[in-house]
């Protein structure tokens, strides 16, 4: 068994298994390897009867003694198994399901230590399904961290444990591409070191060092991708000409709205590059709600009305098609000798063989797509722009894939990330930069509030207050459904509970990542819509469909996400002309969570935000913190690995100095796996 094997090859893993694992991008030994633990748990210290601070609560573990043998009752041809652990001020109530056995396994007289997750209901305290076990046998387990692995449909934590651990066990090696010295001047670990810590590691510190290796290559391999490409890229000569802008002079004087003053900066320096000598390729930054679309939309209409093409790509189907609708709007309002062009992927093969006919027609078509733009049958005749919004849920191979479609359009980048420019700089070195740092004026700002679990009644309360006034709200829940072992909410459970908590009079709607496109897109459709009042979904919201009547943001377990990530959940709101309000609930006892999430309460600015993000973390501060998903990075964190993505980049600066082509030999193996890298990006978004 080697790396390249196929992942039948594992002990344990059969046919069935192993096309759950082709569902999440599993498919040989090496692939399951590479495939990080999206968190931890780490077994807690044991607490012993008499509890003098009292009991919380979450996943605990019990030392106490059994007095009498467990009690089972038969409901239905169902068995539950119950016995009661604790003294006088405090007890807890021990319940097993469909586990007679319990009542010979638990001798009384004996001390066990039950492991599970307690919670306060009817009245008492309870333990559903603990686990059981002699004292040494839990402190062996005490303070480990165990692996949590992002799952799909059918698969099962255990499963990814046992498979890992038997493919390291075999000794499977991965080469390390890093030549020493690199080695060792970054203080970097060894990479199947650093693999095998990632996985199971023996202590935070280990843990710590290997995600550090890891976070490294991530970001090297990024920017060695992109600066390679970059020394094989001469300025290009600009090979359209456009007509005068006054037109577009006049359409902006005619908005419903007047543009800010970053908006009007950002026109002038797309228009300045375009009129150029040279091919654009500019990423224009802005804050959510800041304003992006308007200008995408009035630089396309530019193009158009020179006699070429433009096309926008957005990340999701109900984004582009939501783009396609306004962009129609507009094109109608503004009496534009024009059409817009639709090309999703859920198309019907009748549908695209019409986009396909139109792109090849239509000369100053303006076209709105997702990733099936720049498939192969996507086939221009006069595109002379081209726009990828939410840049960082597209690949640099994407972007460049894009861009070579028609003869050398201008590149243009859209981002809502709030990302520090010295950071930006070195993320997308090949682009210049415009920043639209300012809200348009119509916009009130949303008001934050920072809660602890107690405030959750009066939250519904407030919810059922905005839907009654017409307006909807999103719920927003770190998982998709309960998980071991990870102590949260998940949407499936958490959408249940509001549907019988509202009792029918308000329409609740449940999204999240495991589920179809068709799926989603019809959900967030029907959201859009107001057919669903109160959407539970995980961060698939985060690049969604514009809804200016949602006027809610309730985001539980709110400590368990990055502070960047939140502005951009936060930013789904706000987007009418009515007040909006994001609440926040902090579940973690933590003071550095509180002060983290406290800068948000005081802020809408996306860019200071991100700059006190950078000043807070530091290292084990991602230890239970949910990734903020930027660039499709799998570990790394743009915010809170900040310092290791300014040392990726001077290395690369250095080795591309030395040698521009990698063809050195002790740079030849760097070579093949910067090669990998983007390939693997690449499949990552089923191109």
């Amino acid at each position: 068994m080697n790396c390249d094997s196929s992942i039948t090859k594992i002990k344990g893993v059969g046919e069935k298994t192993a096309e759950l694992f082709s569902k999440m991008g599993v498919y040989t030994v090496g692939d399951i390897l590479l495939r990080f633990p999206r968190d931890y748990f780490s077994y807690p210290t044991i607490s012993t009867f008499p509890m003098e601070d009292g009991l919380n609560e979450g996943y605990r573990a019990i030392l106490a003694p059994v007095s009498q043998r467990p009690r089972t009752q038969f409901y239905g041809g169902k068995s539950i198994t119950t016995l009661a652990i604790g003294d006088e001020a405090l007890q807890v109530q021990l319940t097993w399901f469909n586990s007679k056995f319990m009542e010979k396994t638990l001798i009384p007289g004996k001390r066990y230590v039950f492991f599970g997750k307690v919670f306060y209901k009817n009245g008492r305290w309870t333990m559903a399904q603990p686990k059981c076990m002699k004292p040494e046998e839990y402190r062996d387990l005490e303070g480990r961290l165990e692996p949590i692995y992002s799952l799909t449909e059918g698969m099962h934590n255990r499963t990814i444990i046992k498979a890992v651990k038997s493919v390291l066990a075999g000794e499977v090696l991965l080469s390390d591409y890093l030549p020493k010295d690199i080695r060792e001047e970054q203080s970097l670990a060894e990479y199947n070191y650093a693999i095998k810590q990632i996985h199971f590691p023996d202590d935070m510190d280990a843990l710590v060092r290997a995600r550090r290796r890891l976070v490294f290559d991530e970001f090297f391999l990024f920017i060695m991708g992109m600066q390679y490409q970059k020394e094989r890229q001469q300025k290009e000569a600009n090979g359209f000409s456009f007509c005068d802008f006054d037109v577009i002079d006049q359409i902006m004087k005619t908005l419903p709205y007047p543009l800010t003053g970053a908006q009007k900066r950002t026109i002038m320096e797309i228009q300045k590059d375009m009129s150029g000598p040279y091919r654009m390729q500019r990423l224009v930054q802005g804050d959510v709600g800041s304003g992006k679309t308007i200008v995408a939309f009035l630089m396309m209409a530019w193009t158009s009305l020179s006699g070429y093409q433009s096309a926008i790509m957005a990340p999701t189907e109900v984004l582009a098609r939501q783009h396609y609708e306004s962009f129609t709007r507009m094109v109608e309002q503004f009496s534009l000798d024009t059409e817009v062009i639709l090309l999703t992927g859920s198309m019907t093969q009748k549908e695209k063989r019409i986009a396909y006919e139109r792109l090849q027609t239509v000369p100053n078509a303006m076209v709105v797509g997702t990733h099936a733009l720049i498939q192969e049958k996507s086939i221009f005749s006069e595109l002379a722009l081209v726009i990828t919004d939410e840049q960082h849920r597209f690949g640099v191979k994407q972007r460049d894939t894009f861009s070579e479609k028609g003869k050398k359009p201008h590149i243009l980048v859209m981002s809502a990330t709030p990302i520090p420019r010295t950071l930006a700089i070195i993320l997308y070195g090949d682009l210049d930069i415009s920043v639209i740092d300012e809200v348009p004026a119509k916009r009130l700002p949303i008001k934050n509030c920072v809660v602890n679990t107690s405030y959750r009644e009066k939250a519904y309360s407030f919810i059922r207050e905005q839907v009654e006034m017409g307006h909807q709200a999103y719920v927003i829940c770190p998982l998709v459904e309960e998980t071991e072992n990870l102590d949260a909410e998940n949407v499936e459970e958490y959408s249940r509970m509001l549907r019988k908590y509202y009792g029918g009079s308000i329409s609740v709607g449940m999204l999240h990542g495991k589920m179809k496109n068709d799926e989603k897109n019809r959900v967030m459709e029907q959201f859009a819509r107001n057919e669903i009042q109160v959407l539970v979904s995980t961060t698939v919201v985060e690049v969604g469909v514009n809804v200016p009547n949602a006027t809610v943001m309730m985001i539980e377990n709110a400590d368990r996400f990055g502070l960047a990530q939140l502005h951009q959940l936060r930013g789904r709101v706000g987007r009418g002309d009515v007040q909006s309000y994001c609440i926040m609930i902090n579940t973690s006892p933590s003071k550095n969570a509180a002060k983290r999430l406290e800068i948000l309460n005081r802020s809408n600015d996306g860019f200071f935000i991100a700059a006190e993000d950078l000043k807070l973390r530091g290292p084990g501060d991602f230890f239970g913190i949910r990734q903020s998903g930027d660039l499709a990075f799998q570990i790394a964190d743009i915010y809170q690995d900040s310092d290791v993505l300014t040392e990726a980049s001077g290395v690369v600066h250095d080795i591309l100095s030395a040698d521009p082509g990698l063809e050195q030999e002790n740079h030849l193996a760097l070579h093949r796996r910067m090669e990998q890298f983007q390939e693997t990006q690449l499949r990552k978004m089923n191109l």
